[in-house]
């Protein structure tokens, strides 16, 4: 490392005094910059703006290195642990900076030849992938669910590393993902596979997720998960044939093998983990329940959209973000006014999923605004009324079950 950026600490393998700081650089996909090169330019850039308050991005610079051979420089995930975001000063920070290109190509497929229709079998990603680029930030939940499961893979990197004796402490490498449908269980996984690879990047060249379609494999017992880990004793009884038991048994075998390899992770998610046998159960390291978001969490989903139609949102009131205005406590009148009523329209909308929260505003601006820029005060009236259709729609469905 040269002078220019010797102010910043470097990430080292071994434990740091210093609070670590994540630094991800997205390469731009036809820059063949060399990383040490792009490596020093951010550290130089580290040292110009070395105090930031919780997470930040920069799109833009002053140096043309970077212009040329970077899309974004982000300081992430100093917000996971902390119910507000804090002032950091990088310089008294270990700096682990990651540096990654994605991969523009999409998924592959492996089918199974069925005698009517090809099945879907599993899809395979090269990652990071750019379908995947974002999902991460977008997920907003209650609990500490991102950085338990960030903090759980790396523990298992440092056993793998320190030759922990797995026959006295166990673990799995197999983690049970639970919760009613759409509360973002498998987008979770993905972001997860996903921010591995790009904090795995020093270790491994790229990442893949195999994503198992066990509803096609399986359909005719159970859905996701349950499909290979149905209980036994409801085969044993009868109510399912014994191929499943032999199923379950080949899935748990595999598992028991699989956890030999440090550099492969199980997740796996279930809508009705009662119909999952207990040995699959006792095998996953981390149980987490994934419910329906509070209404602080959607607050901060409303948020983020809001942020991203700030690109049709009145334009004069994109010179302040909402992001901003809630930092400053939304201290003006107007402000003030905004805020209540997104808190107002966030609690009444507790009850929905995370994939219905998504999208509520296009929803919205599609049925009560359909014009080109609308003020922010009159697109969340639209939500309002968009959050109020959803029940209503939900009701006359009931009603038919």
């Amino acid at each position: 490392m040269d002078e220019a950026v010797g102010d910043l600490k470097q990430a080292l393998p071994c434990v740091a005094e210093s609070p670590a700081v994540h630094v991800e650089v997205l390469q731009r996909s036809g820059s063949t910059a060399k990383k040490e090169d792009i490596k020093s330019s951010v550290y130089r850039l580290l040292n110009r703006h070395n105090i930031v308050f919780g997470d930040y991005v920069w799109t833009e610079f002053d140096d043309p290195f970077l212009s040329r051979n970077v899309q974004s420089v982000s300081i992430v995930d100093t917000e996971l642990k902390a119910k507000d975001p804090q002032p950091i000063d990088l310089s008294a920070c270990t700096i682990a900076l990651h540096i990654f290109q994605l991969n523009e190509e999409g998924p592959s497929s492996e089918n199974l030849d069925e005698e009517t229709e090809n099945i879907i079998a599993a899809s395979h990603w090269v990652l990071p992938a750019a379908e995947f680029h974002g999902l991460w930030d977008s997920l907003v939940y209650d609990v500490e669910v991102k950085s338990h499961l960030l903090d759980y893979v790396m523990t298992t990197v440092l056993f793998s590393d320190k030759n922990v004796d797995s026959n006295l402490i166990t673990w799995n490498r197999v983690v049970l993902l639970h919760g009613p449908p759409g509360t973002g269980k498998t987008s979770l996984c993905k972001a997860l596979a996903q921010k591995l690879t790009i904090r795995l990047s020093s270790r491994y060249r790229y990442g893949q997720l195999i994503e198992i379609n066990s509803h096609s494999l399986f359909s005719k017992w159970f859905s996701e998960v349950e499909s290979l880990t149905a209980a036994r004793n409801a085969c044993r009884a009868g109510a399912e044939p014994s191929d499943a038991i032999r199923v379950v048994n080949a899935v748990l075998t595999q598992i028991d093998q699989i956890k030999r390899h440090s550099n492969v992770v199980i997740l796996t998610t279930s809508n009705i983990t009662e119909k999952i046998d207990v040995a699959f159960v006792d095998r996953a390291d981390i149980k987490q329940y994934i419910g329906p978001p509070s209404a602080a969490a959607i607050f901060k989903i409303y948020l983020s959209c809001l942020e991203e139609l700030m690109k049709i949102i009145y334009p004069r009131q994109q010179l302040l973000t909402l992001r901003e205005l809630e930092m400053i406590g939304f201290i003006e009148n107007n402000v003030s006014k905004l805020s209540l009523l997104l808190s107002e329209i966030s609690r009444k909308s507790e009850g929905l999923s995370g994939r219905v929260l998504r999208k509520l505003p296009f929803l919205a601006h599609a049925l009560y605004i359909q014009a080109p820029s609308v003020t922010i005060e009159g697109f969340l009236q639209a939500l309002s009324l968009a959050v109020d259709k959803q029940f209503e729609e939900k009701k006359k469905l009931s009603a038919y079950v």
